[in-house]
């Protein structure tokens, strides 16, 4: 269930030797919490966990979700992190008073770090989960990958003056990360679309569209070709015939 990466270790490591175990347990601490938070929510919602991925100042759970499942679903399980880490916070403050101050600038600075609008960070999935309510799948996605480039290029001009080795690591990681995803879009688009057509999902509201990049995570649809009307349905069985 767990995989540490291997900078991880090097991290505690570099930690023992220069006397920064302290920091080293309440950062790790916070941030294993922070993602038991996410993998507990994904259980009481009934969401298969893949894997969790510890790195040194991070982590990321994947799960098996749907794509096509509700917004609510995901929102829950991407909240309950923060959540979990703040009472770990609290809890933490109250235990080892003699470091309250250094939980106190660790905590906000993972809290704050995992709420910029990067992918795939809880930031960039929450800006996704909140754009596909009112855009198209497809389009949300494109417009996440936008805004992740764009604060990652903020946060590069920002420590342009005092740049850090740690701050380098991190830029780098989340670039590859970015552009990973961005490249995965149309392949992570059909297995959206292919979801649809097998699981034969049951939506309220309909939308009328008259392009299959369209597809909204939301909404059933009616595909207007030519002045004629397909269902859904329909529309997915001739794309996908041979299955």
């Amino acid at each position: 269930m767990f995989k540490i990466n291997k900078s991880t270790y090097l991290f505690i490591l570099i930690a023992v030797l220069t006397a920064s175990f302290i920091p080293c347990i309440i950062i790790s601490t916070l941030i294993i919490i922070h993602e038991l938070g996410h993998f507990l929510a994904a259980k009481l919602m009934k969401v298969e966990v893949d894997k969790i991925y510890i790195y040194p100042l991070g982590g990321i759970t994947k799960f098996n979700l749907e794509l096509n499942s509700p917004q609510i679903v995901e929102l829950i399980i991407l909240i309950f992190g923060p959540i979990f880490q703040i009472i770990a916070y609290l809890l933490l403050s109250n235990i080892l008073i003699d470091y309250k101050e250094l939980i106190k600038m660790y905590h906000y600075q993972i809290l704050f770090f995992n709420l910029l609008p990067i992918y795939p960070l809880d930031g960039g999935k929450l800006l996704n989960i909140i754009l596909s309510l009112t855009s198209p799948y497809k389009r949300s996605i494109n417009i996440s990958i936008i805004i992740s480039y764009i604060s990652l290029i903020i946060i590069f001009i920002y420590n342009i003056k005092e740049i850090k080795v740690n701050i380098i690591i991190m830029i780098i990681f989340l670039f590859y990360k970015i552009t990973r995803e961005k490249n995965n879009i149309s392949s992570l688009y059909e297995k959206f679309l292919l979801e649809r057509y097998l699981k034969k999902y049951q939506f309220k509201d309909t939308k009328i569209i008259s392009n299959i990049n369209n597809f909204y995570r939301n909404k059933k649809h009616l595909i207007k070709k030519n002045d004629i009307y397909y269902y859904e349905n329909d529309f997915l069985s001739k794309k996908y015939k041979f299955f």
